[in-house]
């Protein structure tokens, strides 16, 4: 056996993929009878707008040349869509136009596939957009909305028929004597090398390493509401304001701050719970709606009624909801490091952890697992 992948997450799918690629024995090893955590439970967005120029960026954008390869090869629902951040006052204006002056002067090529559209255009492209009181919005190409829970819970299979990638849902992993680890009740193996992709499961192995990683924990809250009538279909991805103040991507944009503390002010609660409104649509013509940030000893198991009302509130300033209809609620948990990008550790030799690529996972996995993988 020459890999062992710990996680059916995306962030183990992608890199099983890339090893049987290379033609390496990959086995992955689950402990759910299907993976259940924070990679099933997102919008499905592979966000390349959302990473700041440089690394992660070109790592965004590598992912996303991925990302349509296997979709397209295994069947799997996905949409081209791109996506629109809308701005409603002048500040967001501004931070919109910054940002893309920005990247024409850093990233021509990525520069050419967005632009700033007048309220006019975007009437015309999203009926469904607000555009009284519109200032502006930045369209981009970049993104593709993708099923969470299809692809997450399809692929496996595909793996396994494409590449032979061999799975063991309902299995624990766990280190055993002379480099074999155990992969399901009384089984074990010896990989050549282990990538340990658990996600926010930071208890379960080398605990020690993850308490010194420096690594957090987010929990957010979702919703998704029921198809809209006669297949109606929204368009691209949607994001407002309060968006520009989450991604680092605009973080460098001179309006930025004035932005944030006009937002501290009017809106204290969204701060407080960490919200920024995105729209995604399921190819089932579904809604997906969301979400809140809240860290580490503000965890709990319990979901905040009030979050979801303040998201469906901002949500209803930008677009039309009068016939959305809210049928499922849910919470989802990932990790992610205050500072870096993404965390590898190698805690023994063949052994490597990729975690913490935060709420980037779907955009950045592909990439990621491309560059962790790359000297096996």
């Amino acid at each position: 056996m020459d890999d062992l992948v710990v996680g059916a997450g995306i962030l183990g799918l992608t890199h099983a993929y890339h090893l049987a690629r290379k033609g390496r024995r990959v086995t992955v090893v689950e402990r759910g009878r299907k993976a259940m955590g924070a990679s099933c439970r997102n919008f499905g967005m592979v966000w390349p707008i959302g990473q700041p120029t440089g690394e992660m960026e070109n790592m965004a954008v590598a992912s996303r040349g991925h990302w349509l390869a296997v979709v397209r090869e295994a069947g799997l629902w996905h949409d081209t869509t791109g996506s629109l951040h809308l701005a409603y006052h002048p500040d967001e204006a501004a931070v919109l136009e910054e940002y893309q002056s920005q990247t024409a002067a850093n990233s021509p090529d990525v520069a050419s596939m967005r632009r700033i559209l007048t309220p006019a255009e975007i009437g015309r492209r999203v009926p469904r957009v607000h555009t009284q009181g519109l200032e502006c919005g930045l369209w981009s190409e970049t993104e593709i909305g993708v099923d969470p829970r299809q692809v997450i819970w399809e692929l496996p299979a595909w793996l396994n028929r494409t590449y032979g990638v061999e799975f063991r849902f309902g299995a624990t992993a766990l280190p055993l004597a002379n480099g074999r680890w155990r992969v399901g009740p009384g089984e074990s193996i010896k990989p050549g090398h282990v990538w340990i992709c658990s996600g926010e499961d930071f208890e379960t192995l080398y605990p020690e390493i993850f308490a010194a990683s420096g690594l957090i924990k987010c929990k957010l809250q979702m919703m998704r509401a029921t198809a809209l009538t006669a297949g109606e279909r929204i368009g691209p991805m949607l994001a407002a304001g309060l968006t520009l103040g989450h991604y680092k991507s605009f973080a460098h944009c001179p309006s930025l701050a004035a932005m944030r503390r006009r937002f501290a002010q009017e809106m204290p609660e969204y701060e407080l719970y960490g919200i920024h409104v995105l729209v995604s649509q399921q190819g089932t013509g579904e809604i997906t709606i969301g979400d809140s940030h809240e860290y580490d000893d503000a965890i709990e198991p319990y979901d905040k009624t009030r979050i979801d009302d303040l998201i469906l509130r901002y949500l209803a300033t930008f677009l039309k909801t009068n016939d959305l209809r809210i049928h499922t609620h849910w919470n989802g948990t990932y990790a992610k490091h205050p500072l870096k990008p993404y965390f590898i550790e190698s805690p023994e030799p063949n052994v490597t952890i990729v975690n913490g690529p935060g709420g980037a996972g779907m955009t950045l996995s592909f990439g990621l697992s491309e560059k962790t993988t790359a000297s096996v």
